[in-house]
């Protein structure tokens, strides 16, 4: 009998102890990390879905934009000398290739934006209307260390490298100081597999200065990037986009955005890209210019996929404050939570973050997130009625929870300072803690319920509460 009251007494120790409570409560939290987990990956399968849609409306109508050039592309002869086996001098000529840049390059294009559906999936896709021109000057081969006489003026050409050349919609045609001449598919010779247009110059480099000029209609998805190709480049835009997003190593000089478009403009000095006007064709072509482009990304104002991704991420934090809630609800009114009632808060805390990429698909990110809050709040506070008994009660816990999808919601739409903003909410968070449970005698457990409410007095309206429900 001594023994059985003595293995009781242990237990109920055990029960009682509020070490071992926080610990199985965290273990509660990070199982349902599980769960979490899971619904992270659904959100990848469905961006991964919107993506496959995204190709198959681009794969149609026009892919990512890059617009390089024009730029001058002449061949000369080059002799190298090798020693064979024998080591006999030996000189072989081979042709290769130097560019020229225009002195002067100005775009001035006008967008028109609209979206396609693929299902419930929306494509930002764009029609652009591009008039490209500048001039050249007569190409100086002695910078380049290159005798003009082994120069071959006849094979020479211009080229416009077009990332998705399939997406040209109108029959291209080049102004060279007054003689219109129709491009030709394929950027030229020493492109290779590079997509673009070009125009063979031969006949045409004779004199000091060449004005060109150009007209693009060009389809495209996603995004539109310029080289800046001359020793000043000038590109302006139209559109009636009226989220765009300004990307590159330069932004727009000038710039106006409202709902129903934007206009800008880049003016920039070829001084600050990392190629010189002239180069041999040994130089990497896309080694130097592709990382000096610059343009326009057409996103759209909210990414729900990669903002409910971020979202999941605060998932532990989440639970864990919210199970602090409930145990300080323990300790405090004296209630007992069963480990179940635990598990089934955190699954609806859990449940709000498939609600909120479901419903986001259909009415965008800040309408979803709403919905998601207001049905995981009132169900939360629905059912503590009961397991914390009483309305007051729920009604505090339902408050912290909201305050917690309020506080995630500034954390999301704050990327830039959310280290910051998490940072100086869950040192309060924690000071919150510390405070109420500053009185509290850790070592007795057993503390009566009144002295319990003597050090927080505002207990007192609970268990008065509770009393006259």
């Amino acid at each position: 009998m001594t023994e059985r009251c003595g293995k009781g007494g242990v237990l109920e120790q055990a029960r009682n102890s509020q070490l071992l409570r926080i610990a199985f409560i965290s273990v509660l939290a990070a199982l349902l990390l599980i769960p979490v987990g899971m619904i992270d990956g659904v959100i990848s399968e469905r961006q991964n879905r919107r993506e496959e849609a995204v190709r198959e409306v681009t794969s149609i109508w026009g892919e990512r934009q890059t617009v390089i050039g024009p730029l001058l592309i002449i061949p000369y002869l080059k002799k190298i000398s090798e020693n064979d086996k024998d080591g006999v001098t030996k000189t072989r000529t081979e042709v290769s290739y130097a560019r020229f840049l225009p002195e002067s390059l100005r775009t001035k294009g006008r967008l028109r934006c609209e979206t396609r559906y693929r299902g419930i999936y929306k494509v930002p896709v764009f029609s652009a209307d591009l008039a490209i021109s500048g001039y050249f000057v007569r190409p100086d081969f002695s910078e380049l260390d290159i005798d003009e006489s082994t120069v071959l003026w006849e094979r020479a050409y211009l080229s416009l490298r077009v990332s998705d050349a399939r997406a040209i919609m109108n029959q291209v045609s080049l102004n060279w100081n007054g003689l219109r001449t129709p491009f030709l598919p394929g950027a030229g010779e020493l492109s290779g597999k590079e997509a673009g247009i070009h125009v063979p110059m031969k006949g045409r480099l004779s004199g000091e200065r060449f004005e060109f000029s150009s007209q693009l209609l060009l389809n495209g998805s996603e995004d539109l990037f310029f080289a800046p190709f001359g020793k000043e480049t000038v590109v302006e835009l139209t559109s009636n986009w009226g989220s765009p997003g300004f990307q590159g190593n330069w932004l727009p000089v000038e710039r106006k955005i409202s709902e129903k478009g934007f206009q800008a403009k880049w003016s920039i000095p070829y001084l600050g890209r990392n190629y010189p006007q002239q180069w041999k064709s040994e130089a990497g072509f896309d080694d130097l210019v592709l990382p000096s482009c610059f343009g326009i990304k057409f996103i759209p104002s909210l990414d729900q996929y990669s903002m409910a991704k971020r979202s999941t991420k605060y998932g532990i934090l989440f639970i864990l404050l919210t199970f602090i809630a409930l145990w300080l609800f323990e300790i405090i009114a004296k209630v007992r939570i069963h480990p179940i009632q635990y598990l089934l808060v955190g699954a609806g805390l859990s449940l709000f973050f498939l609600l909120e990429i479901s419903i986001a698909e259909h009415l965008g990110f800040a309408s979803a997130y709403l919905c998601a809050t207001l049905l995981v709040t009132s169900l939360i506070y629905f059912y503590c009625r009961f397991v914390l008994g009483g309305l007051r009660r729920s009604a505090i816990l339902g408050t912290v929870v909201l305050l917690l999808y309020g506080y995630l919601y500034v954390l999301l739409m704050n990327q830039d300072y959310a280290l910051l903003i998490g940072s100086i909410c869950l040192f309060l968070v924690l000071a919150a803690v510390m405070f109420i449970t500053r009185k509290i005698d850790w070592y007795a457990p057993q503390k009566s319920t009144g002295e319990i409410q003597e050090t927080f007095t505002w207990s007192e309206n609970l268990e008065e509460l509770d009393r006259n429900p």
